[in-house]
Protein backbone atom coordinates (compact mmCIF):
# COMPACT_ATOMS: atom_id res chain seq x y z
CA UNK A 1 0.00 0.00 0.00
CA UNK A 2 1.28 3.43 -0.81
CA UNK A 3 1.61 6.06 1.88
CA UNK A 4 0.07 8.72 -0.39
CA UNK A 5 -3.55 7.62 -0.04
CA UNK A 6 -6.17 10.29 -0.49
CA UNK A 7 -7.65 11.71 2.68
CA UNK A 8 -11.43 11.83 2.61
CA UNK A 9 -13.54 14.75 3.80
CA UNK A 10 -14.01 13.33 7.30
CA UNK A 11 -10.26 13.11 8.17
CA UNK A 12 -10.15 9.36 7.59
CA UNK A 13 -6.99 7.95 5.92
CA UNK A 14 -6.42 4.22 5.58
CA UNK A 15 -2.89 3.07 6.46
CA UNK A 16 -3.32 -0.67 5.90
CA UNK A 17 -6.19 -2.88 4.78
CA UNK A 18 -6.41 -6.61 5.55
CA UNK A 19 -8.20 -7.78 2.40
CA UNK A 20 -7.53 -11.45 3.05
CA UNK A 21 -9.57 -11.25 6.29
CA UNK A 22 -12.83 -11.12 4.33
CA UNK A 23 -11.73 -14.09 2.24
CA UNK A 24 -10.47 -16.28 5.10
CA UNK A 25 -13.04 -15.35 7.75
CA UNK A 26 -16.74 -14.69 8.11
CA UNK A 27 -16.61 -11.19 9.63
CA UNK A 28 -19.32 -10.40 12.15
CA UNK A 29 -19.29 -7.61 14.72
CA UNK A 30 -16.72 -4.79 14.29
CA UNK A 31 -14.99 -2.62 16.89
CA UNK A 32 -12.80 0.47 16.65
CA UNK A 33 -9.81 0.60 18.99
CA UNK A 34 -6.94 2.97 19.63
CA UNK A 35 -3.35 1.70 19.83
CA UNK A 36 -0.50 2.35 22.23
CA UNK A 37 2.47 3.02 19.91
CA UNK A 38 6.01 4.36 20.22
CA UNK A 39 7.23 7.36 18.22
CA UNK A 40 9.06 5.32 15.58
CA UNK A 41 5.97 3.13 15.11
CA UNK A 42 3.83 6.21 14.42
CA UNK A 43 6.37 7.44 11.86
CA UNK A 44 6.45 4.01 10.18
CA UNK A 45 2.62 4.05 10.07
CA UNK A 46 2.68 7.48 8.43
CA UNK A 47 4.98 5.97 5.80
CA UNK A 48 2.47 3.12 5.27
CA UNK A 49 4.84 0.39 6.48
CA UNK A 50 2.16 -1.77 8.17
CA UNK A 51 1.12 -5.39 7.53
CA UNK A 52 -2.01 -6.73 9.27
CA UNK A 53 -2.31 -10.04 7.42
CA UNK A 54 -1.02 -12.33 10.20
CA UNK A 55 -2.29 -10.17 13.05
CA UNK A 56 -4.98 -11.06 15.56
CA UNK A 57 -6.44 -9.66 18.75
CA UNK A 58 -6.18 -11.30 22.15
CA UNK A 59 -7.64 -10.54 25.57
CA UNK A 60 -5.20 -11.34 28.39
CA UNK A 61 -5.42 -10.23 31.99
CA UNK A 62 -8.33 -7.87 31.37
CA UNK A 63 -6.45 -6.04 28.59
CA UNK A 64 -6.81 -6.27 24.82
CA UNK A 65 -3.69 -6.77 22.66
CA UNK A 66 -2.87 -6.68 18.96
CA UNK A 67 -0.52 -9.59 18.29
CA UNK A 68 1.59 -10.35 15.18
CA UNK A 69 0.72 -7.11 13.36
CA UNK A 70 3.92 -6.09 11.59
CA UNK A 71 4.95 -2.42 11.68
CA UNK A 72 8.32 -2.19 9.92
CA UNK A 73 11.19 -0.38 11.59
CA UNK A 74 11.39 3.33 10.86
CA UNK A 75 14.15 4.04 8.34
CA UNK A 76 15.65 6.93 10.34
CA UNK A 77 15.10 5.33 13.75
CA UNK A 78 18.32 4.77 15.62
CA UNK A 79 18.90 2.74 18.79
CA UNK A 80 15.38 3.71 19.95
CA UNK A 81 13.71 1.89 17.04
CA UNK A 82 10.89 -0.54 17.84
CA UNK A 83 10.60 -4.31 17.32
CA UNK A 84 8.46 -4.90 14.19
CA UNK A 85 6.36 -7.79 15.52
CA UNK A 86 5.85 -6.75 19.12
CA UNK A 87 2.56 -7.03 21.01
CA UNK A 88 0.67 -3.70 21.06
CA UNK A 89 -1.97 -2.70 23.60
CA UNK A 90 -5.44 -1.89 22.26
CA UNK A 91 -7.40 0.96 23.82
CA UNK A 92 -11.01 -0.09 24.37
CA UNK A 93 -13.67 0.53 26.99
CA UNK A 94 -13.88 -2.04 29.81
CA UNK A 95 -17.32 -3.25 28.62
CA UNK A 96 -15.97 -3.77 25.08
CA UNK A 97 -12.99 -5.76 26.41
CA UNK A 98 -15.29 -7.97 28.50
CA UNK A 99 -17.62 -8.47 25.51
CA UNK A 100 -14.68 -9.42 23.26
CA UNK A 101 -13.30 -11.75 25.92
CA UNK A 102 -16.65 -13.55 26.09
CA UNK A 103 -16.92 -13.81 22.31
CA UNK A 104 -13.35 -15.05 21.73
CA UNK A 105 -13.85 -17.82 24.29
CA UNK A 106 -16.64 -19.20 22.08
CA UNK A 107 -15.64 -22.07 19.84
CA UNK A 108 -14.13 -20.98 16.54
CA UNK A 109 -14.28 -17.20 17.04
CA UNK A 110 -11.24 -14.94 16.69
CA UNK A 111 -10.49 -11.23 16.77
CA UNK A 112 -9.07 -10.13 13.39
CA UNK A 113 -7.75 -6.65 12.48
CA UNK A 114 -9.41 -5.58 9.23
CA UNK A 115 -7.86 -2.14 8.73
CA UNK A 116 -5.63 0.46 10.34
CA UNK A 117 -6.30 4.13 9.68
CA UNK A 118 -5.85 7.70 10.83
CA UNK A 119 -8.97 9.28 12.30
CA UNK A 120 -8.64 12.93 13.30
CA UNK A 121 -4.85 12.54 13.63
CA UNK A 122 -5.01 9.40 15.81
CA UNK A 123 -4.16 5.88 14.67
CA UNK A 124 -7.09 3.48 15.02
CA UNK A 125 -7.50 -0.19 14.18
CA UNK A 126 -10.76 -1.84 13.19
CA UNK A 127 -11.20 -5.30 14.69
CA UNK A 128 -13.83 -7.82 13.66
CA UNK A 129 -15.11 -10.81 15.58
CA UNK A 130 -14.67 -13.53 12.97
CA UNK A 131 -15.23 -17.21 12.36
CA UNK A 132 -12.80 -19.06 10.09
CA UNK A 133 -14.20 -20.15 6.74
CA UNK A 134 -13.84 -23.70 5.54
CA UNK A 135 -12.62 -24.37 2.00
CA UNK A 136 -16.14 -25.14 0.72
CA UNK A 137 -17.38 -21.82 2.17
CA UNK A 138 -14.66 -19.97 0.24
CA UNK A 139 -15.64 -21.79 -2.95
CA UNK A 140 -19.31 -20.92 -2.40
CA UNK A 141 -18.46 -17.24 -1.87
CA UNK A 142 -16.35 -17.23 -5.05
CA UNK A 143 -19.18 -18.88 -7.00
CA UNK A 144 -21.78 -16.31 -5.87
CA UNK A 145 -19.35 -13.46 -6.62
CA UNK A 146 -18.86 -14.79 -10.17
CA UNK A 147 -22.62 -15.22 -10.67
CA UNK A 148 -23.27 -11.65 -9.52
CA UNK A 149 -20.57 -10.34 -11.87
CA UNK A 150 -22.06 -12.27 -14.80
CA UNK A 151 -25.55 -10.98 -13.99
CA UNK A 152 -24.30 -7.37 -13.86
CA UNK A 153 -22.48 -7.82 -17.18
CA UNK A 154 -25.60 -9.28 -18.83
CA UNK A 155 -27.70 -6.41 -17.47
CA UNK A 156 -25.18 -3.87 -18.80
CA UNK A 157 -25.19 -5.58 -22.22
CA UNK A 158 -28.99 -5.55 -22.38
CA UNK A 159 -29.12 -1.83 -21.45
CA UNK A 160 -26.59 -0.89 -24.14
CA UNK A 161 -28.57 -2.62 -26.92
Amino acid sequence: MSAAKAKSANGFKIISDNRSAGHDYELMERFEAGLVLTGTEVKACRAGRVQLKDGFGAVEGGEAWLVNAHISEYSHGNIANHLPGRKRKLLLHRQEIEKLHGKTREKGLALIPTKMYFKDGKIKVELAVARGKKLHDKREAERTREQNAEARAALARSKSH
